[in-house]
């Protein structure tokens, strides 16, 4: 594991959250240099240290979202353990939560209040349906903000089937990849003005983002888009085919890209049907379109092809599974599947950070902590004195996981 050298070293940050939202954008930050203390209510801790199979809560999917942090666990019903919450939030740069609305007022450290006690503060709440508007009240969850986002009526197979989800959680991953954009935009201008703010994201909005397309169609026409299985709602052909062997997807949607396919796979005459000659009328005869290169591309395997299309600069690649995926040899090279210590021992594979930097590069420095791992630590850091360092870890109201070992002896 290599020193802290990434671009947001020094920026101290406090996640509050559970499951993937808020963890998401707080291990983002920690991989670019902040450091992260992972703030989990106890007893218990973020459910997804549950999630899989797990040793003491150091479970594999916890081991995803949760590296380069260090762990505190506060007793939110402690009067002592919102107290010394609050001291520590009043001198970070950034917090970070992903509970309910009111939730964190219940515990003394709203927005408000932080923001009169540390005017510095940059706070970030990342929730189902944000903290204003009609449903700012209710609990968000990926798979209801999928629905109403719009993302689900677009996605499936073909019209008139039943509606499915994208297999990702992709609104909570990408409120947290929002979340990030929306801080480091604070971040710039508390440098230029010395001055925190609140920063307000949601799940529906990371929803709402992905249907571009299908947004600019209606307001544009009025047309309600459908599912298109793997097709384009505005150029083709731009989607999967079945090859002889497995599926195959091609992106030859431009006119030049068009004629390149149409030479590689055999069938310039398709150049000059009327039928596929522009890009829109291959939109009007899609499914003519599909299949007359399912036919086609039905009598090679994937493999084959990807050499005749790669060497015609045709966009075009195979449909992999994670593990194929992961095997890739560019995975490899671009160092996605990273390698890191579990807290209980062993090794955790996770998903490494997706930007790469040429001057401040990330690093992976921990593994997932502990529940509690490093709330001895972390206090003495925010200025507890060992003695009351001793006395919040014996009431319980501060949680280390040495504590509850001894307690159980």
């Amino acid at each position: 594991m290599s020193n802290n050298t990434g671009l947001l070293h020094g920026l101290k940050v406090i996640e509050m959250s559970h499951i993937m939202a808020a963890p998401t954008c707080g291990q983002m930050l920690a991989d670019m240099g902040a450091d992260v203390i992972k703030v989990e209510r106890v007893p218990g801790g973020d459910d997804t240290r549950r999630f899989g199979e797990g040793v003491q809560g150091d479970s594999a999917a916890f081991a995803m979202m949760n590296r380069n942090k260090r762990g505190l666990g506060v007793n939110t019903k402690s009067d002592e353990g919102r107290a010394a919450l609050r001291r520590i939030i009043a001198q970070v740069d950034v917090f970070i939560e992903n509970y309910r609305k009111g939730a964190m007022e219940h515990f003394g450290i709203g927005w408000e209040e932080m923001h009169e006690i540390n005017p510095r503060l940059i706070y970030c709440s990342v929730s189902g349906f944000g903290r204003t508007g009609p449903y700012a009240e209710r609990g968000g969850f990926d798979l209801i903000t999928q629905g109403m986002s719009g993302i689900m009526s677009i996605t499936g197979e073909g019209p008139g089937r039943p509606p499915v989800k994208v297999g990702a959680p992709i609104t909570d991953i990408t409120a947290g990849i929002l979340s990030v954009v929306g801080i480091l935009g604070a971040v710039t201008h508390r440098y230029e003005t010395g001055e925190g703010q609140y920063v307000d994201s949601s799940l529906y909005e990371a929803g709402i983002v992905h249907t571009f397309w299908q947004t600019a169609i209606y307001h544009a026409t009025g047309e309600i888009s459908q599912p298109m299985g793997s097709a384009h709602p505005l150029s083709a052909p731009y989607q999967a085919f079945p090859t002889k062997d497995t599926s195959l997807v091609v992106g030859a949607a431009n006119q030049n890209t068009w004629l390149k396919f149409v030479e590689a796979i055999g069938a310039p005459e398709l150049a000059e049907d009327p039928r596929f000659e522009t890009s829109n009328s291959r939109m009007t005869n899609l499914d003519a379109l599909v299949e007359t290169l399912t036919e086609i591309l039905s009598h090679d395997t994937t493999t084959a092809w990807l050499e005749k299309l790669e060497a015609a600069g045709v966009p075009a690649g195979p449909v992999y599974d994670v593990k194929e995926m992961s095997d890739d040899p560019h995975t490899q090279a671009r160092g996605m599947i990273e390698r890191v210590p579990a807290a209980t021992g062993g090794e955790h594979s996770v998903i490494a950070h997706p930007v790469k930097y040429s001057a401040t590069p990330t690093s992976i420095r921990r593994g997932a902590p502990l529940l509690g791992e490093h709330s001895r630590e972390v206090l003495a850091e925010y200025g507890f004195a060992d003695d009351e360092i001793q006395s919040l870890i014996s009431s319980g109201a501060i949680h280390e996981p040495e504590a509850e070992a001894k307690a159980a002896e």
